[in-house]
């Protein structure tokens, strides 16, 4: 659905102004807007998400860990889809605040795509390097987005992610290396053509949710601070926006529609998409990919 077809609803939670720059920006930040009970709730879980990954000793489906996490020091990357391992993850996807947000920018019709936990762990929390979502996941059009919820309090020396404003109008970059293999992140030759010192960095206190376009150019440099900073995410795509590759993580809830109904028509967007690697046998992380650790590079 285009922008203008979608200011032309009634908001459910933003104002028309928010809506109207993140289509200008391709990114919004919510500040304190998860709060209260809802978020004590996801911290407590995600707290005993943390005491459950000192049981594993490398990367499984569930856990994308570090290098050097051990039980008595444990160092988590991701969580891999937390909607497959609590309710509180999955209702809050399903239908919270985010889920009207998703509404707001998308379309009426809304329908989830993944979630994951991306915990930038403390003193050296590896950065993520300058990148797109979208070629990850190619849809239709580019009716995706992200919401993520900041779980501690983000300052500069926690690694806030940072958003190129207007980047998500502009082109779709290779995420290929030089030797044609999937790395998920920008080549160092394409970085100049992006103004990534116009990047806003978004910070906030605990409940603070970040909005970026599909499209967008992000990343986030390394933590030096003494604290983790767990994200929660959350991709959303409008129900006209199908997906065309296989899913990277694949699981039952995948597709469900959180708001309105399923799309009869799909809606075909007239910019083209880098396809990546077929994921159909399995995703690694995108921390390894990036970090081109051998194993895990996709070809």
């Amino acid at each position: 659905m285009k922008p203008e077809k979608i200011l032309a609803h009634e908001p459910r939670i933003l104002s028309q102004e928010q809506r109207e720059y993140y289509f200008e920006n391709g990114y919004l930040l919510l500040d304190s807007f998860i709060t209260g009970e809802r978020l004590a709730r996801i911290q407590e879980t995600v707290a005993g998400i943390v005491e459950q990954s000192r049981e594993v000793a490398a990367s499984n489906k569930m856990f994308d860990v570090e290098p050097g996490h051990t039980a008595d020091a444990p160092r988590l990357r991701r969580l891999n889809e937390p909607v497959e391992h609590s309710d509180v993850f999955w209702n809050y996807a399903k239908d919270s605040p985010i889920t009207d947000v998703a509404a707001d920018l998308l379309g009426p019709d809304v329908v989830f795509h993944h979630s994951k936990l991306n915990f930038k762990w403390s003193s050296g929390g590896e950065e993520v390097k300058w990148h797109q979502d979208i070629p990850f996941y190619p849809h239709t059009n580019y009716g995706v987005l992200a919401i993520g919820l900041y779980l501690a309090d983000v300052d500069d020396e926690m690694g806030p992610m940072g958003i190129v404003p207007g980047s998500h109008t502009g082109e779709i970059f290779n995420h290929y290396n030089d030797k044609d293999q999937w790395v998920g992140a920008l080549d160092d030759g394409d970085v100049p053509r992006v103004p990534t010192e116009t990047a806003h960095w978004l910070k906030g206190p605990a409940g603070s949710v970040t909005v970026h376009h599909s499209r967008a150019v992000h990343g986030s440099v390394p933590n030096s601070s003494p604290r983790p900073r767990p994200l929660l995410i959350n991709a959303f795509s409008s129900a006209d926006a199908l997906p065309i590759t296989a899913h990277p993580f694949p699981g039952p809830k995948v597709g469900t529609v959180v708001r309105g109904k399923a799309a009869r028509w799909a809606d075909f967007a007239d910019t083209p998409c880098l396809l990546p690697p077929d994921w159909s046998g399995g995703y690694s992380s995108i921390f390894a990919l990036q970090q081109e650790e051998e194993e895990t590079i996709a070809r």
